[in-house]
């Protein structure tokens, strides 16, 4: 029985680009991942920015909170958080969420095809703690307001004015995820009973109106489920999460990833990943920290969440001992990166740029401790595609 399906297909630009089954067909079907060596193999000593490295893999800082962008005279956001990369022609676009209350908001970079810096600027201004999000297929920047009643906000990064998406629900968000088959946005909810939301639009590619509806299931780490409509997705005065019966719970919704009618999504609270097979209306445990053995779980607080064309998984940790961690097809999961001296910091915004040999991220918090002091980096090597 084919029971887990990964990342067959990635969307890019405005469109979805599909990737043969064989791989997959051949995988092991165990199920939640297990440890094991990573396919790059050791991580290596710390490089002159303190990441520890697969060989073959170098690091860079593109940013830091609070100066300018090296090559731009635009300073960079405090907190950078949730981010995706567009293809922008020949080069690309990374934008970043800013994590802070007030200001919140977001910020884009602009790469040429040699991955050089030619200009950065904001894209949404005003907003308040901007966590996670999601890129659409139609080039847009869903950021995310991870505060009560937040909103989502369509931005715009290749120039227009952003916008308020208070169909989509007004709730304690977190990230989001497009699927272009059955035309939804998957939202998470970072609260401890928090759920696990989908926004069907009236039209796709217009997210100002449409539908919220609520993942329907028992309370079993496995199983199948339904959608129910949210009654009133404005939240008030009955919090979103709490108006339909029979909703599932789910303990502190962080990232969310969509590839090949599945969806993946963490949950903070109790160190899980999620995997939601679309096809079938099933849902279970992609990884588990109580459930690996033997040896130590790798991956704790986890958070933000990416995958690469290869079927890969990338999973970020909020605290643990900053790590992105790699989950394999065949369900093996091991460290991919690690920060030295920046405990008080978390891993935010994983992206892969168009042509998938290079990782973005940011350290939130840096070396110091606090929203001013975050960096973002680049890591370029083999990555496999």
């Amino acid at each position: 029985m084919e029971r887990r399906h990964f990342l067959r297909a990635s969307v890019l630009g405005a469109g979805t680009i599909a990737f043969s089954g064989s791989l997959w067909q051949g995988a092991a079907l165990a199920a939640p991942a297990q440890n094991a060596p990573g396919p790059y193999g050791a991580l290596q000593a710390a490089d002159a920015n303190g990441i520890h490295l697969p060989a073959g893999f170098t690091s860079r800082v593109i940013a830091r909170s609070g100066q300018a962008v090296p090559g731009t005279s635009y300073t960079w956001h405090n907190a950078p958080d949730g981010g995706a990369c567009f293809a922008d022609g020949s080069g690309w676009i990374y934008v970043s969420n800013s994590e802070i209350n007030p200001g919140g908001g977001a910020s884009a970079v602009r790469f040429d095809a040699g991955g050089n810096v030619t200009s950065a600027y904001r894209i949404l201004s005003g907003t308040r703690t901007n966590c996670a999000g999601g890129k659409t297929p139609w080039n847009t920047w869903l950021s995310c307001e991870e505060v009560s009643r937040g909103f989502v906000y369509e931005t715009y990064p290749f120039g227009g004015t952003a916008v308020q998406r208070p169909a989509m629900g007004r709730f304690k968000h977190e990230a989001a995820a497009a699927d272009p088959v059955r035309r939804v946005i998957y939202l998470t909810e970072d609260e401890p009973d928090g759920r696990f939301y989908r926004f069907v639009p009236t039209t796709w590619g217009d997210l100002s109106s449409g539908t919220l509806q609520v993942l329907m299931a028992g309370s079993a780490t496995s199983g199948s489920f339904t959608w129910a409509n949210v009654p009133d997705p404005d939240g008030s005065p009955t919090a979103t999460r709490s108006q339909v019966s029979g909703s599932k719970s789910f303990n502190g919704g962080e990232g969310c990833h969509y590839a090949d009618d599945t969806v993946w999504f963490t949950t903070k609270g109790d160190n899980r990943v999620w995997q939601v097979d679309l096809t079938g209306n099933t849902y279970e445990l992609a990884y588990d920290d109580s459930l690996v053995s033997p040896g130590t779980p790798p991956l704790t607080g986890v958070d933000n969440v990416t995958g690469s064309s290869s079927g890969d998984l990338y999973v970020a940790e909020d605290g643990g001992n900053m790590e992105i961690c790699l989950i394999t097809p065949d369900d093996k999961i091991s460290p991919f990166l690690r920060i030295n001296g920046q405990s008080a910091s978390e891993i935010t915004g994983p992206a892969f740029n168009p042509a998938g040999d290079r990782l973005y991220f940011s350290s939130q918090r840096g070396t110091s401790g606090s929203s001013s002091g975050g960096i973002t980096y680049c890591v370029t090597g083999p990555f496999r595609t």
